[in-house]
């Protein structure tokens, strides 16, 4: 399953929101060299030898050399920062607007995100210039989980969740102090979500109320003391009793361990009091709320996403599979002499909260337009469908009454409907796309949002009432472009490739049509993303291309869109030295229905800046090709996807564009199914290969994981969804067994670094363990490093730092 870290993969948050920081440059050691013991051992015979040197485990003295070396120039990679947000205010003096970008950037030593407030006031001149005189210095943000500006941008919400079961804190700012404070007890709800999926901050118009989601107050568990179980509610640290475990409680698995049930507030930013939304049933999650337009004499109405879940809450972290659906619900705190109903329809009436789509299979991300006529949203309901974790997406309207009368159930309206299979060079559809919380230009039918496009991300608008869908960003760029917010009519976005670091670009409108020929860009000056001189002149050695790799061996079952050529992005040094190629690693996402797109990677950057040329595999089922290609995948995991890389790398070695004597393969999640697969099925190929938590064996993930119709629907294919079961038959598991990687297991003879999360629920460390254990058993050299408090991702500074030194090390000791 793919997971999305540092560059290894993406996701569709990190690629809509990319994170920046200050300039944290503090020299550290290498994070392997800072756990080192040090030991002076005195000999004890009559020749007085000196101190005897203790190296950590695992690391010899060559080895220590490398690390040395290596961890120098992968700290000046780490210390780049990126943007996580950023908001234009716009003060209509006619002066110009103020951007204000939320940066982060990587603290080895805390292990932990540094994050930054820096703001830039913005002039425009008539001949279309820009300029962005910033701040001097940023502002640090100790202890915050989110900021929100209200609407008018005269005020900031600031929230701070406890990380010790204390209260959480609210806080709203005005131009220069701190105007309201408000801490909510662990009774009322426990922390707030700022996860990015069920996270849903949202001001309302007149900036009273704020509504928002947050975790449910623990239930009360059973309580026991001398006499025996007792009744009534007791306090947790009565000295007499003590609490019971009481009924387990589901959670939405990976990266979700431990969370309580998203749940829906809002609190009175007058007088602090917080309401819960009453009527919701406990069995739907509730997530992304926003304020429905307000109507003068009728109740105002919150919408919100709900994920239900009666039987199973299966993992939903990158798993956009999951049925969901929006709901209106009557907003709190309001006071009205007619309480009239506004939704309308079949027994609705009475109803405390309204299913909005009834007849889509997934509904997301609600935005209404500035007009308060239309409210749009993304579907995934391809995904839901198919049961692929993710797929091609889809955009939808709903015409919003001017009275505030909607009649259920509602007519839904297709704007961006699911590409199947994209002419050459066309649309090939939406992926990952992430809406801005106001993405509207100024004429309110026009929207802009970032999407994957082949092996790219692009920017693009779509006109919501005629469904025109135009790439806006360069359309002659292989580099990626992703918006971060809008000015005006105006557009702020970023854009970087596997060679170029992050630049921020500013994009004005010349025409009144919006098309890509109509669109300018101009590149903008800012200290966000300053990096050594010796990093420019690594990554201005460097290029990359992106190739179109033909089908091998077409089938005539196959669908059109399964047998056009797959892409792969190959990135190579200016110069041969000596006339001899570069060692190659083949970069593998996972997934496997995700992609690798041409942005900048500070890992994979790292990589190509020690003297590796990469070639990263978009294999056939990855996002960005059209459905009918990405739907060919399922069923045929560990075969099609395995031919489609050994094709890639027979290509890249046709053109003499590396040495086939020095090929290193590296992969995680489904990239490790993979990687593992290749050098089982050609054993003779890889000098080297590397793994992050990789999927060895099907058989055992099945029991353990947090999708387990995961591993049906990619087994099956499209019959895994009413295969699916939680008590797999002998059949089911020797099916499994036998698309394993694991099953080629007798064969494997290459030296594969493992490097495991001990928390990870997606693919249980178990899974790499067994398959490292049988390869170690069976004389194949092996390294495993586990990683005790990291997820599926290995993420968390330290370990990302330290994952990525060993690849190059790893890689190194193999491709002299």
């Amino acid at each position: 399953m793919l997971y999305a870290t540092s560059g290894w993969c993406v996701n569709r948050f990190s690629l809509s929101f990319p994170v920046l920081s200050s300039g944290w440059t503090t020299p550290v050691l290498p994070f392997s060299l800072l756990t080192k013991k040090s030991s002076a051992l005195l000999a004890m015979d009559c020749t007085g030898a000196g101190p005897v040197k203790e190296l950590p485990v695992g690391i010899d003295a060559t080895t220590e050399e490398e690390y040395a070396s290596q961890s120098q120039l992968l700290q000046e990679f780490t210390n780049i920062s990126a943007i996580d947000k950023a908001w234009v205010f716009n003060p209509g003096s006619g002066e110009g607007s103020q951007a204000m970008f939320s940066i982060s950037q990587p603290n080895l030593l805390a292990n932990k995100r540094k994050r930054h407030i820096l703001s830039a006031h913005i002039t425009k001149e008539s001949n279309h210039s820009v300029t962005f005189h910033w701040a001097p210095f940023p502002v640090e943000m100790t202890g915050v989980s989110a900021i929100v500006p209200s609407p008018s941008g005269s005020k900031l919400l600031v929230i701070r969740n406890s990380e010790n079961d204390s209260s959480t804190q609210f806080e709203i700012w005005g131009p220069s102090q701190l105007e309201k404070e408000f801490n909510v007890c662990q009774s009322v709800h426990r922390s707030v979500y700022t996860d990015g999926w069920f996270e849903g901050i949202s001001w309302n118009s007149d900036e009273t109320l704020i509504a928002y989601v947050a975790e449910q107050p623990l239930p009360p568990k059973p309580t026991f003391g001398s006499s025996g179980y007792k009744k009534g509610d007791f306090a947790d640290k009565d000295c007499n009793s003590w609490k019971a475990q009481g009924d387990w409680e589901e959670d939405w698995g990976e990266t979700y361990s431990g969370k309580g049930q998203p749940a829906l507030f809002v609190i009175n930013t007058n007088s602090g009091e917080v309401r819960s939304i009453e009527g919701i049933s406990k069995s739907l999650s509730v997530g992304q709320v926003v304020w429905a337009p307000a109507t003068k004499g009728y109740h105002q109405y919150l919408v919100f996403v709900g994920w239900s879940a009666e039987k199973r809450k299966l993992g939903i972290k990158y798993c956009y599979n999951r049925r969901c659906a929006l709901y209106a619900v009557r907003a709190p705190f309001q006071e009205l002499e007619t309480a009239e109903p506004q939704l309308k329809g079949n027994a609705t009436e009475d109803l405390p909260i309204s299913n909005l789509t009834q007849g889509i299979s997934s509904a997301f991300f609600p935005r209404f337009s500035p007009n308060g006529k239309f409210l749009v949203f993304l579907s995934a309901k391809c995904s839901v469908d198919s049961g692929a974790h993710s797929a091609t997406d889809s955009l939808h309207r709903i015409d919003w009454p001017n009275d505030g009368k909607l009649s259920l159930p509602a007519k839904i309206v297709d704007v961006v409907p699911v590409v199947m299979c994209p002419e050459d060079g066309c649309f090939p559809g939406l992926y990952w796309s992430s809406l801005l919380s106001s993405p509207w230009l100024s004429n309110g039918c026009t929207l802009i949002l970032s999407s994957v496009w082949n092996s790219g991300r692009a920017i693009v608008s779509v006109n919501i009432l005629s469904g025109e869908v135009s790439r806006i960003s360069p359309g002659d760029s292989s580099s990626s472009w992703d918006v971060v917010t809008l000015d005006g009519n105006n557009i702020i976005a970023v854009c970087s490739s596997p060679i170029a670091v992050p630049q921020i670009k500013y994009g004005y409108c010349l025409e009144e049509s919006v098309t890509s020929a109509a669109w300018s860009w101009l590149d903008i000056s800012s200290p966000l993303f300053r990096y050594p001189e010796k990093v420019r002149s690594l990554l201005s050695s460097l290029q990359f291309s992106i190739l179109k790799i033909p089908v091998r061996d077409v089938s005539e079952n196959l669908s059109e869109g399964a047998r056009k050529p797959f892409e792969a992005i190959f990135v190579s040094s200016k110069s041969k030295k000596n006339d001899a190629s570069d060692p190659v690693i083949v970069i593998l996402h996972g997934g496997p229905h995700s992609v690798s797109v041409s942005s900048f990677s500070k890992s994979l950057a790292f990589l190509s800046s020690i003297g590796y040329s990469l070639l990263i595999v978009n294999y056939r089922g990855s996002l960005g090709f059209g459905e009918e290609a990405l739907q060919s995948l399922p069923g045929k995991v560990g075969s099609q996807d395995v031919n489609d890389v050994l094709t890639a790398i027979e290509h890249v070695i046709s053109k003499q564009l590396v040495d086939p004597s020095k090929i290193t393969v590296l992969g995680g999640s489904h990239g490790g199914f993979l990687t593992a697969h290749l050098i089982g099925q050609a054993p003779d190929k890889f000098v080297a290969a590397a793994v992050r938590n990789p999927v060895c064996n099907l058989e055992l993930m099945v029991g353990t994981t947090d999708i387990s119709d995961w591993c049906y629907v990619e087994a099956y294919g499209h019959d895994g969804l009413t295969r699916f079961t939680e008590a797999p038959s002998t059949e089911h598991l020797t099916l499994l067994y036998n698309k394993s990687p694991i099953s080629h297991l007798s064969k494997v003879k290459t030296p594969t670094l493992f490097l495991l999360g001990a928390k990870d629920l997606r693919v249980p460390v178990s899974n790499g363990l067994q398959y490292a254990r049988a390869l170690k058993e069976k004389g194949v050299e092996v390294k495993v490093i586990v990683f005790p408090s990291d997820v599926h991702a290995i993420e968390r500074p330290q370990s990302d730092f330290e994952s990525s030194l060993n690849i190059g090390v790893w890689f190194k000791k193999y491709c002299k």
